[in-house]
């Protein structure tokens, strides 16, 4: 599935989920996202951007209608990733 595929990439997800916050900049992103490389981060919004996902907006890169809708499609994988590292604390005494 390409959807997977694309948001599997290195830095996908977290991207989304900035642009999900308030409209970036490219800079504001990388300062976001503190380890990603200046190569990687403008593939990435390549990629969304073709996709359809993201586009330049006020104030910077800001999620598409779509982008929007598919975040909300997602949340509810946060939810179960809190009780899944709950879980795995517990297990491991913490």
């Amino acid at each position: 599935m390409a959807l997977l595929d694309l948001l599997g990439r290195r830095w996908a997800m977290r991207i989304l989920w900035e642009l999900g916050q308030q409209p970036r900049s490219f800079r504001d992103l990388q300062a976001c996202c503190d380890q990603v490389s200046s190569s990687v981060l403008n593939a990435r919004l390549g990629e969304m951007r073709e996709v359809g996902l993201i586009e330049p907006g006020e104030g910077g890169y800001v999620l598409t209608g779509m982008g929007q809708e598919l975040l909300r499609c997602i949340a509810p994988l946060r939810g179960w990733a809190d009780k899944w590292a709950q879980a795995l604390e517990q297990q491991s005494g913490g």
